[in-house]
């Protein structure tokens, strides 16, 4: 039989760990399967109410039927398919192993406090990708080169702004702005310049919200999938937004 005081700590972890899992782009039937998972290691019934910036849990001792509830604000963390396979992998060790509460928590810990991929890395990376999708679009080697340069100068910007904690709408804006602005030094050039501008922003689509508020409809978690799609159409219209700055400025060299 489980003491108050022990389910109250089993119950604010499932609720960190649910929290985390959301925060970090992970879509809400996954999360519910895995926070249940954990629940049910220690003879829980987990109840879960999903919003789109907060988690409203209960949790229900099957032996003694007391219950516990917990809300629990969902914060912003990186994306990170790595982090939130091993996050759900420990689910299932919780369930399989019998882990104690300590135990699950030392290894929850290890897992959100691992080192992230270097953001020099990812910079690379996403000028590289960026540079791909031109010449998939029919750019260019002189036009990949421009946006690799564009993209790697627009991106290194929002992630300074990033970690000043800026509105994410003015960052995607201003992103935008400033990547298209440098891509359009492709019109000097006999270049393929009207992709090299339109691929330069590319790196700021949503995917991820797209995607999981998709899958949360589907699913019939229609609240928090209409959030989703509703921010990230939002962070679309800030990427035209900070790109019709840019058209607006270069309109006579692209008549």
């Amino acid at each position: 039989m489980k003491t108050r005081e022990s389910l109250l700590s089993i119950g604010k972890f499932i609720a960190e760990y649910s929290a985390h899992l959301m925060g970090a782009g992970v879509h809400t039937s996954r999360v519910v399967r895995n926070s249940k998972r954990i629940g049910e290691a220690f003879g829980l019934d987990v109840k879960l109410g999903v919003f789109h910036k907060n988690i409203i849990l209960t949790i229900i001792d099957k032996e003694t039927n007391e219950a516990c509830n917990e809300v629990i604000d969902i914060p912003a963390h990186p994306i990170s398919f790595e982090h939130n396979s091993e996050l759900s992998a420990l689910s299932w060790e919780a369930l399989d192993n019998h882990l104690s509460l300590e135990e699950l928590t030392e290894k929850y810990r290890k897992i959100v406090s691992a080192p992230m991929i270097h953001p020099l890395f990812v910079l690379l990376l996403v000028g590289f990708a960026n540079a791909s999708f031109c010449k998939l679009f029919g750019g260019d080697l002189i036009s990949m080169g421009i946006v690799f340069s564009a993209t790697i100068t627009g991106f290194y910007l929002k992630q300074q702004m990033q970690k000043k904690k800026m509105n994410h709408y003015i960052v995607f804006i201003v992103s935008a702005f400033v990547a298209s602005l440098c891509a359009s030094t492709a019109l000097v050039f006999d270049t393929t310049s009207e992709i090299a501008m339109a691929t330069s922003v590319l790196y700021l689509v949503p995917g991820v919200p797209l995607i999981n508020g998709v899958i949360d409809v589907v699913e019939g978690y229609v609240l928090t999938g209409f959030a989703r799609l509703t921010e990230a159409s939002l962070l679309i219209v800030s990427i035209a937004i900070g790109l019709s700055f840019t058209l607006l400025m270069v309109k006579n060299s692209l008549i």
